[in-house]
């Protein structure tokens, strides 16, 4: 007669062999780094955010006419990527939490929620061990203070950057983008950090308010922010020939008269755009490897040459020398 095992123990094999096979948790998984290539001439680094710039009247206006400065000026200096999205939430928050951190979160765009995740910001302090005010979160949204702030439990949670976020921080209210650019000059006088986020809210603003020919001033008014940021940074002996400046978006609007909302996966919502200077970058080129904003953090710790966990984006590494 063959051999049997009984039922109940042939259950508690295969109930053992099934776990056995099953993939460990996130939590129990190991951290995938990446890690930077090889060295940069760049030092600093600085992220421009125009908020709520729809693709079809910035880069995909062939006249260029409400960006003359990034299209005809500064974009035959650096590189172009017409084929940049957001894959994310297409609202402020979630998109500027996607450039930062890498990783496309969910969340509340009312400042009430915190990135699952520690952006590029604390993991470049917790690499070098630099000051808090080597790292700097500077936005005309008071809501964007959220982006020196985790829920995460790693050590990284505890390098937070500076900020300053609106009129007076998180509840505080918006402010013109012309003072944070001042103000952020003003940091970059005192403390000359090596990495900087700004974020201009005007275009976005004036979209939401319904007023057509506010929103297209204000694109005009944020492109020639971002000449004159450049070219301030460009005599600053800080900053001179050794920053990278790349200017982007959180989200673009909805596509025809819908303009002044945006939020959905409509190809206007996602359509956003990339311009990337600086002394490691190719000049005067498309970029034509579709990219999304979570490659955006991996790229800034390639620069910087700080090591990060893997999330959902890595470095675009097309884009340099």
């Amino acid at each position: 007669m063959p051999f049997r095992l009984p039922l109940n123990f042939l259950c508690v094999l295969l109930t053992l062999a099934l776990a056995n096979c099953q993939p460990s948790s996130p939590a129990n998984a190991p951290t995938v780094l990446l890690q930077p290539t090889r060295p940069y001439t760049t030092q600093n680094v600085v992220l421009v955010v125009i908020d709520g710039v729809r693709y079809s009247e910035s880069w995909g206006d062939t006249t260029l006419a409400n960006i003359p400065n990034m299209g005809r000026v500064l974009a035959p200096q650096g590189v172009f990527h017409p084929q940049f999205y957001n894959k994310g939430v297409t609202l402020t928050n979630p998109g500027h939490v996607a450039l930062t951190t890498g990783h496309y979160q969910r969340l509340s765009n009312n400042g009430s929620d915190e990135p699952d995740y520690p952006s590029v910001f604390h993991y470049y302090r917790q690499h070098t061990g630099a000051p808090a005010t080597s790292a700097w979160v500077i936005t005309s949204k008071d809501k964007l203070e959220i982006l020196a702030r985790t829920k995460s439990k790693e050590p990284a949670a505890n390098f937070a950057p500076a900020v300053d976020a609106g009129i007076n921080g998180l509840g505080s209210g918006y402010r013109d983008d012309s003072t944070t650019l001042r103000i952020a000059q003003q940091i970059f006088r005192q403390h000359k950090p090596r990495l900087a986020l700004i974020n201009l809210r005007g275009p976005d603003s004036e979209a939401h308010a319904g007023n057509w020919d506010g929103y297209l001033r204000a694109i005009r008014e944020t492109d020639q922010m971002v000449h004159t940021l450049w070219q301030w940074l460009q005599r600053q002996p800080h900053y001179q020939n050794t920053t990278t400046l790349l200017v982007t978006n959180d989200h673009g609007r909805h596509l025809g008269k819908r303009y002044d909302e945006h939020g959905d996966n409509c190809e206007g919502c996602r359509h956003i755009s990339l311009l990337v200077l600086g002394p490691d970058v190719h000049k005067g080129k498309l970029a034509t490897t579709p990219r999304s904003q979570v490659d955006v953090a991996a790229t800034i710790a390639e620069l910087l040459g700080v090591p990060v966990p893997k999330r959902d984006g890595e470095p675009m590494l097309e884009l340099f020398k």
